[in-house]
């Protein structure tokens, strides 16, 4: 039987960076089709919408398909349980990214409870390469928020959009008299 694996690589993705780009890259070779399935994840109080977080997904992995050795992945939004998300794109694994050992505890636990959920779809932990074991997108914000350089965190048309989002909320409110 020639089955179909299925990958889901969920997550915020606020905004997505080259450390998520280098799992993107690694865990599209261990499936047929893999999804970025990006989270609504309102609580994190995202930077982006889901939309514009979706279209830069999508822009990042159209850039990445030059050669169309990454024809196989696709960006969806989610906002719904991540198991409930899976057994609807018929996934039978989740990838999961880990920076430290911190990332670890968490990450187990939730790799437990949706074993507990559909004990059909494994969790696979993909270690983030050493260059891009410290980037977080948190951080990213952070760093530009203050106005540091994130050229090397982010793909530049990512860099421009977060630089811009800065720009235009730092902006000054200007008093209009009527």
């Amino acid at each position: 039987m020639n089955k179909h694996l299925i990958g889901v690589y969920p997550g915020t993705f606020d905004p997505i960076t080259y450390g998520h780009l280098d799992i993107i890259k690694r865990a599209s070779k261990m499936v047929d089709r893999l999804i970025i399935a990006v989270a609504q994840n309102a609580g994190k109080g995202p930077l982006f919408s889901i939309g514009e977080r979706l279209d830069l997904v999508r822009g990042e992995i159209a850039a990445m398909n030059g050669t169309g050795e990454y024809d196989h992945i696709e960006a969806r939004s989610f906002n719904n349980l991540l198991m409930h998300f899976c057994q609807a794109a018929n996934a039978s694994l989740i990838v999961r990214g880990l920076r430290a050992v911190s990332d670890f505890e968490y990450e187990f636990q939730m790799a437990g409870m949706n074993a507990r959920l559909d004990s059909n779809i494994e969790t696979v932990f993909l270690m983030a390469s050493e260059r891009q074991q410290f980037i977080s997108s948190r951080f990213v914000k952070e760093i530009g928020a203050l106005g540091g350089d994130i050229s090397t965190f982010v793909p530049p048309r990512i860099a421009e959009r977060v630089m811009h989002r800065f720009a235009k909320d730092s902006a000054p409110e200007v008093e209009t008299r009527a």
